[in-house]
């Protein structure tokens, strides 16, 4: 609805009966025409409103027609909340008829965030078309193999055809070489008919620098403040309400409009706003009552790498009301126990007890000194639930972001694989896979770019190679602006014919099956954590276990992040221990050296020495064994 008492409510070309409503914000102009290209050339002159919006409503504009704004009279620029840029980023804005699409999901019911299983793609690599299109073919095989949402990274128009998003220009517009609107409307309603949810990454940091016209119309830009990507935007600055409005505009645009179930936000560390009622917890509060007007489940989940939990805490106390946030701790220990990378921010982790410290409280940062920032980071995270935070081994930015974008299929063994994904599918908080990872994909995912100025260009080889310097890797960093870089970075589903990577799926299908049947409990009463070490002066046993729920309901996960096998006591209790799944099994092409099936603990008038009692097993190398509690065994 458009509203005079808050004109910021509306932006945009929106058609109305027998015409169309522009209106765009442009105090920085002292006068504003809209220049309609297409099908006939006219010019019309905006009215102006207060605090610097301009509007008209005008006859006899169908969908469909190419428009530039005029700023006093001299040049002409693209619609900053443009929904379509059919010819890139210095093209004209299209008007797009936003009812024409004809949705069947009115029966869908997105499932509550703790169901969430996240598959991130990047919709220019995951397949060879690299559109919307390709991707809807793909997604009964995601949802047979247990996948419950699918997390698209950014789709804003970008320049050129192949960006990873984060260098949008046009937060409205849907990009044109994936599909544009339609395309993305098209996709969303084939992932709800299979079941799956939406999930969106947006960005609210910053704006790519080429194609980049905003700051002809307005003050979009901090003065102050500057990211490492770029100009930060004003989110507290004279004029930020304006700013504020435009991109809460954008968050319920895809939520109401195009139907996306969550969105999650890009990087907002980068976000600096010291309001007393900042951008992000009006944001989250605009969303969530949305949700409740349409009865739908709707959710934001943050990146942040504060380590803070003001992202997660509720607006009445001071937080920005996330329902979730990316946990790149849980990654970082990970990573390093698999890796024994320690170069970079890697130096920070490495220890068993770091991993252990990310199952019991979420941060494992909470305070204490960092060596990678020379300095204090975080706060404790431990009074909020698991499934308040996403977990990988894998994602964009810590495969993309290195220098030869390898996975971890090209850095550890197949053992380590299957044990870096049970780890992350059998946790209880909010587990992601990036694209390819289920079948073991071995193609890199490097950055790449497609721009068109020199100078740019130039300027991000440079940075990307000065990125790299703390983690001392060799050679030379691909070149973003290179086709092959792209190309490179497409999936190879053809590995799915060989037995190592088909067994890695049904590794896979089946962690997600096991998820599904485990205690749904998250809270933090529910998890008992305990790390094994070696006695003495041996080498740490780097053996993890993980026990949830209580009484029958109860599962026990161990873990060995060791290259050879171990013993461990499995501890007591009124019951034995009845195996779900083993990783050293020969079915995953394990080495065979299996824990035994059912495992009886010893009790306090048993006949048998304590040593004797079949409490004790061998957890094979590298591998995941999960029990759970055979009561009936003990009748």
């Amino acid at each position: 609805m458009i509203s005079p008492k808050n004109p910021g409510s509306t932006l945009g070309a929106r058609l109305t009966e027998g015409g169309c409503f522009f209106r765009v914000w442009a105090p920085r102009a002292q006068s504003v025409e809209v220049h309609v290209l297409s099908p006939i050339d006219r010019l019309a002159k905006l009215e102006r409103e207060e605090r610097g919006y301009y509007s008209a409503n005008l006859p006899d504009v169908p969908p469909g027609a190419a428009y530039l704004y005029r700023l006093d009279e001299e040049k002409e620029y693209p619609d900053p909340a443009s929904s379509f840029q059919p010819e890139g980023v210095h093209g004209p804005s299209q008007v797009v008829d936003r009812a024409r699409f004809e949705w069947t999901d009115s029966a869908w019911k997105p499932p509550p965030l703790e169901d969430y299983i996240f598959y991130e793609l990047h919709v220019g690599t995951f397949t060879h078309e690299g559109t919307f299109e390709a991707v809807g073919s793909h997604l009964q095989g995601l949802r047979s193999l247990g996948v419950t949402a699918i997390e698209l990274m950014p789709v804003a128009q970008f320049p050129g055809n192949r960006n990873w998003g984060y260098d949008g220009v046009y937060p409205f517009a849907v990009q044109n070489s994936y599909g544009g609107p339609e395309g993305l409307k098209r996709l969303v309603d084939a992932c709800h008919r299979s079941g799956m949810a939406v999930v969106l990454d947006v960005v609210y940091n910053h704006l790519g620098p080429e194609g980049n016209y905003v700051d002809a119309f307005a003050p979009y830009f901090a003065e102050s403040y500057k990211t490492p990507w770029g100009r930060a935007l004003n989110f507290d600055g004279a004029h930020s309400d304006e700013v504020v409005h435009f991109f809460v505009q954008n968050a319920l645009t895809w939520v109401s409009e195009f139907h996306v179930d969550a969105l999650r936000l890009d990087a907002i560390h980068g976000i600096v706003d010291v309001n007393a009622r900042p951008f992000l917890a009006i944001l989250a509060e605009s969303v969530h009552e949305l949700a409740r007007r349409l009865n739908r489940n709707m959710y934001l989940i943050a990146e942040s790498d504060l380590n803070d939990v003001r992202v997660l805490r509720a607006a009445d106390l001071g937080g920005f009301s996330m329902d979730a946030q990316w946990s790149d701790d849980f990654h970082h220990c990970l990573h390093t126990l698999l890796t024994e990378e320690t170069n970079g921010y890697y130096r920070d982790f490495g220890r068993i007890e770091d991993l252990a410290k990310a199952f019991h409280e979420g941060f494992v940062y909470s305070g204490q000194y960092s060596l990678h920032r020379a300095r204090r980071h975080g706060n404790s995270s431990q009074s909020f639930s698991a499934r308040r935070f996403v977990v990988c081994s894998q994602n964009h930015d810590q495969v993309g972001n290195r220098m030869l974008g390898d996975r971890l299929t090209g850095l550890v063994g197949f053992e380590q694989l299957k044990l870096a994904a049970a780890v992350v599918l059998l946790s209880p908080f909010l587990p992601l896979l990036f694209m390819g990872e289920e079948y073991g994909e071995s193609a890199p995912f490097q950055y790449f770019t497609s721009h068109s100025d020199r100078a740019l260009i130039e300027g991000v080889r440079r940075g990307r190679q000065a990125e790299f310097a703390a983690f001392a890797w060799q050679g030379k960093a691909p070149d973003p602006q290179e086709e092959a870089t792209f190309l490179r970075s497409k999936l190879n589903r053809d590995l799915m014919r060989t037995p190592r990577h088909r067994i890695i799926c049904d590794f896979y299908k089946e962690l997600m099956a096991l998820r599904k049947t485990m205690p749904r409990s998250a809270e933090k009463e529910q998890l008992s954590v305990t790390f094994q070490t070696g006695d003495g002066g041996r080498e740490q046993e780097k053996t993890l276990w993980l026990q949830r729920g209580s009484g029958r309901d109860e599962v026990l996960m161990i873990f060995n992040f060791r290259d050879q096998s171990v013993p461990v006591k499995l501890p007591d209790s009124a019951g034995g221990w009845r195996k779900q799944l083993d990783s050293a099994e020969e079915r995953w092409l394990g080495p065979g050296n299996a824990a035994q099936a059912t495992i009886t603990p010893a009790t306090a008038d048993s006949s048998e020495p304590q040593e004797d009692a079949q409490s004790a097993i061998m957890i094979g190398a590298f591998a995941c064994v999960v029990f759970t509690r055979a009561i009936a065994a003990t009748l």
